[in-house]
Formats: structure tokens, C-alpha cells, sequence
């Protein structure tokens, strides 16, 4: 079997990829270990930037996204029992975010995958990558007990941290930057009307708390814990209570309470590979880089990612710009490390670690006060917000 591109991983970044380069009339063939009932199962962010709500409308995927997503032009900033809104439509010159979740982002391509006939494997076991400098890449795997052989000219590694992608790059290639946070975020999705009609980040001394939501009839809330917490330890009452404690008073008392329908606990990592390629192979999103979803990036880099070389890739499959391959990580790493620095310093304005004393917990406080009471930083914290712009490849 042969392709032009071999996109390894069917989650949102892979199949937009796939659909951009459908689009454009590029062969790509989709290798997937999961089911896909498997990868809709994923309950993950579900705030969208300006640029990725652009690139889904430039893929051709984003109609149910326009009649059921939630454009937001502001989030809520909670410290020192008060709300501070950041304006992002008013300090970006328009700029929005787009509340729909990555599952629904998810659909919507599976969808339009099915419906362009362009292949996909899924349930695809022994992934293999090769040739990943020489002159014809290919891959290997097996599907429905028969071992298959795709050549390709080029690799998107959209597998995820834990995928093969990364593991094909010979040990001694990657550089990798790594911060492990000491906490958690345990999070509840509840069939509840949202307590706020935007986004709320709460600092807190007894620990960071976040008030989101999926639709006006579906919410997820958010409260900081160890690392060595366990969900079975935290009933729903116990959440609830714990919850309301860390949001001003004025907020807790409007807080509408129901079962969960989803508890989780997430751990919280900083962690980037330079570079993000490697002959043939591209890795993209997860598979180079993890942020704490405190500042709502991850899905939105990977976003990025998928844009950059979706641009690249067209100009060398039309025009034959071959030089342009070597410059994807490049671009790339320019716009991850200050996502990266902005997801950073909102997790540490916002948690309280280890080592928090009221000195440290002050100086949080002042940090954020300073920022709010001042237009420049107002503007700072919302064009990083709604997502700094995508570099152009020329």
C-alpha cells in the first residue's frame, strides 16, 4: 500500500491533519491503535482558541461547532474572595475562545473522515516506523490478523505521549525539558447548569479550584489535590463542599449541585522535546509536548502544530519546496515555549504548592492584583488567552 502521508494516531490532531490535507488533495492514510469507541471516550479540554476555531472552519468542520459551541469573550479571575473579568474580545481587538469539547471536535472529524472516504485503520496493533532517514519511509502493522506495509514519503507521529511516534527516534536525538507539578486536578462532569456564564480560575490558600462547562446544561468543575489523592477517596458531597470553599462567597451561593456522571484526576507537566523532528517523522501535539491545562493550550498547540505543517506539506507537495521540511520544528518550538511560559505562569499565580506559606500566598495574591489593575496586563494575560497568532510559513 502506498500513501504521500502516513498519520500515525486518530485523536483531534491526526484526523484534522488528515482532513486539511484531504482537502488539499494530499493522500494520507490514518493508523490507529484504538477503537474507535475508544477515543471518543476521552473527556479532555474543551476551550478552543481564535486560530483553531479558524483552522476547523478552514477544514470544513466546524457547522455543528458554530450552532452548539459556546463563543466566550471573557473568563472570570477569582483571589482575595473577588472576581476580576478579563475582556479578551475587548483587549485583543476582537479576539474570542470557543467553548466545545475535544470530544465533540473529535466527532466532527471522525464524521467527515468517514464521509471523505479517505482511509483509516483502527484496532491497528505493532506499529512499526522505518526508514525514518532514509529515502523511502514506511510503516508496518497489524490489522485484522494481516500484517501490512504502507510506504509513504512522510510520517505525522499524532500517537500521543505515550505513542510509538517518539519511541522510533534513536535514543540520544531528543532533548527533553520536563517540570512534574506536585498536585493534581480532580475533576467532576455534571449534568448541572454552570455556575457562571464564563470560565472562573480561583486561587485560593486552601488550593486552586476552576468553574468550566460543556454546554448551558453540562458542567465541569475542577479542584487542585495531591498527587497522592485517590477518586475513591472523594465523594460527590465532598467535592461539592470542598468546591464552594474556594470560590468567593458571592459565587458559592449560586453553585447548583447534582451527581457526577464523570470523576477523574489529572496529574499536571510542563514537557517539551526539541527537536520535533527526525528525518521523515513529524511529531505533532502530545507526542513533543505536555502543558498543565491550566491555561487551556494542550489541545490548541497540538492546534498549531497540525496548522504548521499541514502549510508546510502543501507547499512541498505542490510547488516541491522540500527545504521547508527542516524548518517545522523551528517554527513550532517559537510559538510552544511561550504557550508553554504562559500555561507555567498561570499554574504557579494560581495553586498553592508545597512550600506555600502566607508570605508566598500574598505575594500570588499581588502578582494577580497588579496584573488585573493594569490595562497592559490585562492585555497580556488575554492575547496569550485566546492564543498568540500562528507564524506564517513562507
Amino acid at each position: 500500500m502506498k500513501t504521500q502521508v502516513a498519520i500515525i494516531g486518530a485523536g483531534p490532531s491526526g484526523l484534522l491533519l488528515g482532513q486539511l490535507l484531504h482537502k488539499a488533495g494530499i493522500d494520507n492514510v490514518i493508523i490507529e491503535r484504538q477503537s474507535p469507541d475508544y477515543v471518543l471516550g476521552r473527556i479532555r479540554a474543551g476551550v478552543l482558541e481564535q486560530g483553531m476555531v479558524d483552522l476547523l472552519r478552514e477544514a470544513g468542520v466546524s457547522a455543528r461547532m458554530e450552532r452548539e459551541g459556546l463563543v466566550h469573550d471573557g473568563f472570570e479571575l477569582a483571589f482575595d474572595n473577588r472576581l476580576e473579568r478579563i475582556d479578551l474580545r475587548g483587549l485583543t481587538g476582537g479576539k474570542t475562545v470557543m467553548v466545545y469539547g475535544q470530544t465533540e471536535v473529535t466527532r466532527d472529524l471522525m464524521e467527515a473522515r468517514v464521509a471523505s472516504g479517505a482511509p483509516s485503520f483502527y484496532n491497528a496493533s505493532d506499529v512499526e516506523l522505518h526508514e525514518l532517514k532514509g529515502g523511502q519511509p514506511y510503516v508496518t502493522f497489524t490489522h485484522k490478523g494481516q500484517r501490512v506495509r504502507l510506504d509513504c514519503q512522510q510520517i505525522a507521529g499524532c500517537d500521543g505521549f505515550h505513542g510509538v511516534s517518539r519511541q522510533s527516534i534513536p535514543d540520544g536525538v531528543l532533548k527533553e525539558f520536563e517540570r512534574v507539578y506536585p498536585f493534581g486536578w480532580l475533576g467532576v462532569l455534571a449534568d448541572t447548569p454552570p455556575v457562571h456564564d464564563e470560565l472562573i480560575y480561583a486561587n485560593h490558600e486552601r488550593g486552586f479550584a476552576l468553574c468550566s462547562m460543556r454546554s448551558p446544561t453540562r458542567t465541569r468543575y475542577y479542584v487542585q489535590v495531591s498527587s497522592e489523592e485517590k477518586v475513591e477517596d472523594w465523594s460527590d458531597e465532598r467535592f461539592w463542599d470542598e468546591l464552594k470553599r474556594r470560590l468567593p462567597a458571592q459565587t458559592a451561593a449560586k453553585l447548583i449541585t447534582g451527581p457526577s456522571i464523570e470523576k477523574s484526576i489529572a496529574p499536571l507537566r510542563s514537557f517539551v522535546v526539541e527537536p520535533m523532528q527526525y528525518g521523515h517523522l513529524f511529531l505533532v501535539g502530545d507526542a513533543a509536548h505536555i502543558v498543565p491545562p491550566t491555561g487551556a493550550k494542550g489541545l490548541n498547540l497540538a492546534a498549531s502544530d497540525v496548522s504548521t505543517l499541514y502549510r508546510i506539506l502543501l507547499k512541498v507537495h505542490r510547488d516541491g519546496r522540500t527545504e521547508l521540511l527542516e524548518k517545522y520544528s523551528e517554527i513550532c518550538l517559537r510559538r510552544i515555549w511561550k504557550a508553554e511560559r504562559f500555561s507555567w505562569w498561570m499554574t504557579s499565580m494560581l495553586h498553592r504548592f508545597p512550600d506555600t506559606d502566607a508570605f508566598s500566598q500574598r505575594m500570588q495574591q499581588t502578582e494577580l492584583d497588579y496584573f488585573v489593575g493594569s490595562e497592559a496586563g490585562r492585555r497580556t494575560i488575554a492575547e496569550n488567552y485566546v492564543g498568540l497568532p500562528y507564524e506564517a510559513v513562507e
